[in-house]
């Protein structure tokens, strides 16, 4: 039994190690380090084997379990960026914002309109998905290639698209008169990794699974690298506002990366503050992948926030956010 408690005692100490490494993409950023942001995909993992970890010490009476307790207190914030659960507030919201990564309609296009018109929105921010007319009662409508679009039934004053260095990922941004207040939505998509299921699925040929890993390495470490570049382009023009922003949509970034510490600086997550249960919102892996984000500043009031598992009309579940506009 003493082996036994040796092991899971360094065990425990890995886990806590790794933990903390998802901590630091907060000051390393991917092209110093990238394999700190990689730890961040399997951040759900790790929390997890510490939980239970933690329970086995408590539960043999171990004095190791308050060091271990002691520990995991590190952890309570970076946990409620996936899971999270707030009070319900009492304020009445005055806007209504949908982020949605529409898989290019695949799931069909006719499911799509039907479930964002049902939800009456006020703000939608489309990814991968080339609407062509706009949703009812909808009099603004902004482009930005196929890619990404902001339909808005506020007036939009201005917009046009964020110049980044990416390849594929598209953003734009779309200043919108809400109840005689000008707000600075951006619409964020960065770099896709270009993964399937079939890259990550594991088989029996052990063989096969290294292969299969090594190729993964080889698209997700590189891409961490790009999304370094543009989300400093796409925080610098955020900064550079003259009016308060809201910012959403498929960062392809997990809580806890660098990019997701990159542009929450200064901002509210607006999940950490008014969310409930989990924020994972793509589902096709059948893997905790929580990579839809919403941000905003802090002079706007968040109501509430919710991931709608309700429907599946993409691989990525919609991602509503509603606020109180003054």
């Amino acid at each position: 039994m003493g082996i036994l408690r040796s092991i899971l005692t360094a065990l425990h100490l890995a886990v806590i190690v790794l933990l903390f490494g998802t901590i630091m993409n907060a000051y390393i950023p991917p092209r110093v380090f990238g394999f700190l942001n990689l730890l961040s995909l399997g951040f759900p993992l790790l929390i997890i084997a510490d939980v239970l970890l933690l329970i086995f010490w408590i539960f043999s009476w171990r004095k190791r379990a308050v060091v271990f307790l002691i520990l995991s207190l590190f952890f309570i914030i970076p946990t409620r960026r996936w899971i999270n659960y707030t009070p319900t507030k009492k304020e009445v919201p005055n806007l209504k914002l949908i982020s949605f990564n529409g898989k290019f309609g695949k799931f069909g296009d006719d499911e799509i309109y039907d479930y964002l018109n049902q939800q009456k929105p006020d703000v939608v921010f489309f990814q991968e998905y080339d609407n062509k007319k706009p949703l009812d009662g909808f009099g603004y409508f902004e482009n930005s290639k196929p890619i990404t679009k902001i339909q808005s039934k506020f007036p939009i004053i201005e917009s046009g698209p964020i110049k980044t260095d990416a390849n594929n990922g598209v953003c734009m941004f779309a200043d919108i008169k809400v109840n005689n207040k000008i707000i600075r939505f951006v619409n964020v998509y960065m770099e896709p990794f270009f993964l399937d299921k079939k890259m990550v699925k594991p088989t029996n040929d052990m063989d096969k699974n290294e292969e299969k890993a090594r190729k993964v390495l080889h698209m997700l470490i590189p891409t961490f690298k790009k999304h370094q570049t543009q989300i400093d382009q796409i925080k610098d023009f955020i900064n550079d506002s003259p009016y308060p922003v809201i910012v959403a949509g498929d960062f392809n970034a997990v809580p806890n990366s660098y990019e997701y510490y990159k542009v929450s600086e200064d901002l509210q997550d607006v999940f950490l503050k008014v969310g409930r249960g989990s924020g994972t919102s793509f589902h096709d892996f059948k893997f905790p992948l929580k990579i839809d984000h919403v941000f905003a500043s802090e002079s706007i009031t968040a109501i509430n926030y919710k991931v709608d598992r309700s429907v599946r009309i993409s691989d990525h579940f919609p991602v509503i956010a509603e606020f109180y506009i003054e």
